[in-house]
């Protein structure tokens, strides 16, 4: 069974792209939101949950202030990526970010329901919530 992609987009109001950046690209700034600790090590980033669950990536592209796509170094499947893209109405200056991750068919609830939970603490951490 191969795996599907899906977006996912969350309203952060006005805050700051540049925290909102920080917080998607940075060790210091994912840790404080995504695992319980990230840190690079030869180009390779290291996420670590709990005291014993970790997965390392890589970052196949980015744009610096614009989006952030990871690999894992696990994942078989070389197409799949989680990319992470900060979006800004002209209109409203609300900033918006737009999670792409892939997952098997039948886990897209539970990954939905991961992100909604990793996203409201990633909102506590920058204060849009």
């Amino acid at each position: 069974m191969g795996k599907v992609k899906f977006l996912l987009e969350y309203s952060f109001g006005h805050v700051s792209p540049e925290g909102l950046w920080t917080s998607l690209s940075t060790p210091s700034g994912l840790s404080c939101w995504f695992a319980d600790k990230v840190y690079k090590e030869d180009g390779v980033l290291n996420f670590v949950w709990g005291k014993s669950e970790a997965q390392k990536a890589e970052v196949l592209h980015h744009r610096s202030g614009f989006y952030i796509r990871y690999h894992w170094l696990d994942d078989e499947d070389p197409k799949s990526y989680l990319e992470l893209k900060i979006l800004c109405d002209e209109l409203t200056m609300d900033v918006v970010l737009v999670v792409t991750d892939f997952c098997g068919e039948d886990e897209k609830e539970e990954a939905i329901d991961l992100w909604n939970n990793q996203i409201a603490s990633l909102k506590k951490a920058v204060g849009a919530c």
